[in-house]
């Protein structure tokens, strides 16, 4: 438990705590507000609340949740299956792995029921070769095997694999086609974000449009790199941020179920076999009823 006695720090409550508690990310801190772990003169506040010079701030410790990775019989959107691999079309809004945040009814908790998988990973990874986010949707290969997992990781660190993505931006680009490389790093001014940052790990993506509306653009993006965030971070650093991004995005955006990105085709060598498959899956039902409103509001024919 901690306590704080506001002196002459002025603006947000959950901006003063950041400033005074390095440990805390944002977020930690407005889930600790949220929940009632952080009382101001022994009250409940919210994430944007003012205090004033002499207000008494009281930081309860919360233990950290245990995560215990447990099989879940959740349905699977599964593309492709053999002895060696899985190919997942993972829906919007189910986590990958099980988190600090999020301990269970993810993508892996689903895949342990369905299968054994690789244990390269650890724990709570396990067949987790790479990642889209929470929000975005789409083809994900899964290893069954140690041996698979090592195989297509090392496609994916020579850059041998296809990771293309749909996504819809804000504005219209002029190029038909380009390539953003800016490296990315966490951003040094809020630790849930990632930022183009000089000294951060090398990040290429290809980007193409496919069409362009009134206030949108559809995209394709090729990613050379998988760093976090890459397509929402690069996108947004080229003044194009992602239709419905919650973190990246403008205030005033398109509401849906977060940013509106698809993983749309995978492809790799496969590790038996040693020929190249590839993988789609269709954007998902939101978002094409979201291109389909656009497009009625701009007058122009379906592409979906």
């Amino acid at each position: 438990m901690k306590t704080i006695i506001i002196a002459n720090q002025t603006g947000r409550i959950d901006k003063i705590i950041a400033d005074t508690s390095p440990d805390k990310t944002r977020s930690q801190i407005k889930n600790l507000i949220d929940t009632g772990n952080i009382l101001v003169n022994g009250k409940q506040i919210k994430p944007n609340f003012k205090p004033k010079s002499g207000d008494k701030v009281l930081i309860k410790d919360v233990k950290p949740q245990k995560i215990d990775l447990e099989p879940e019989n959740i349905p699977l959107d599964i593309v492709f299956e053999d002895d060696d691999v899985i190919v997942v079309n993972k829906p919007q809004g189910m986590v990958v792995h099980p988190s600090a945040g999020h301990p269970n009814h993810t993508l892996v908790n689903a895949l342990l029921f369905h299968s054994p998988l690789s244990t390269i990973n650890g724990k709570l990874r396990p067949g987790i070769v790479h990642r889209i986010d929470k929000d975005t949707s789409g083809l994900l290969m899964v290893a069954k095997n140690d041996t698979t997992h090592q195989f297509l990781s090392r496609q994916l660190k020579e850059k041998k694999n296809l990771r293309q993505y749909i996504a819809l931006v804000h504005g219209i680009l002029k190029e038909d086609a380009g390539t953003v490389n800016a490296p990315i790093a966490r951003s040094p001014k809020d630790r849930k974000k990632q930022a183009v940052v000089a000294d951060g790990r090398k990040a290429v993506t290809h980007f193409q449009v496919i069409k362009r509306f009134a206030k949108y653009t559809l995209i394709s993006c090729r990613l050379e790199t998988g760093r976090t965030h890459q397509i929402r971070v690069h996108m947004k650093y080229i003044g194009h941020p992602l239709v419905g991004d919650p973190l990246y995005g403008p205030r005033k955006t398109i509401a849906g179920n977060g940013q509106f990105l698809h993983a749309a085709q995978l492809g790799f060598i496969h590790p038996k076999n040693h020929s190249l498959m590839i993988f789609s899956a269709p954007i998902p039902k939101i978002f094409q009823e979201t291109l389909k409103q656009i497009e009625r509001q701009d007058g122009v024919d379906s592409l979906y």
